[in-house]
């Protein structure tokens, strides 16, 4: 039970570390505006930094499980995870509540 919590606690602390950048931030509302679906290629429109850096705060945001990356041909388009936001709002709202 002690291992659980701390694979849900670390998952916690992926998403509250990923959630704590203005960049990814924009990305993820953006990604919202669009119906919860946005294409690669719209994401230097989003952020004003370059391709590599932008890169890296996709996959912080993939890698703590808040966007899927699904290829479409040879394109990639971004797809939020509502269930891990989800997760992290009931997690905020048991520490809340207790």
């Amino acid at each position: 039970m002690a291992v659980t919590k701390a694979i849900e606690l670390k998952s916690i602390e992926k998403v509250a570390k990923a959630l704590g950048d203005k960049n990814r931030l924009s990305i993820l509302l953006h990604i919202t505006k669009k119906g919860g679906c946005a294409p690669c290629s719209e994401m230097h429109d989003v952020v004003d930094l370059t391709q590599p850096s932008i890169s890296h705060h996709v996959k912080i945001l993939v890698e703590a499980g808040l966007i899927d990356a699904e290829k479409e041909g040879r394109n990639l388009k971004y797809s939020l995870n509502v269930n891990a936001l989800d997760n992290f709002l009931w997690f905020l709202d048991k520490l809340k509540n207790h």
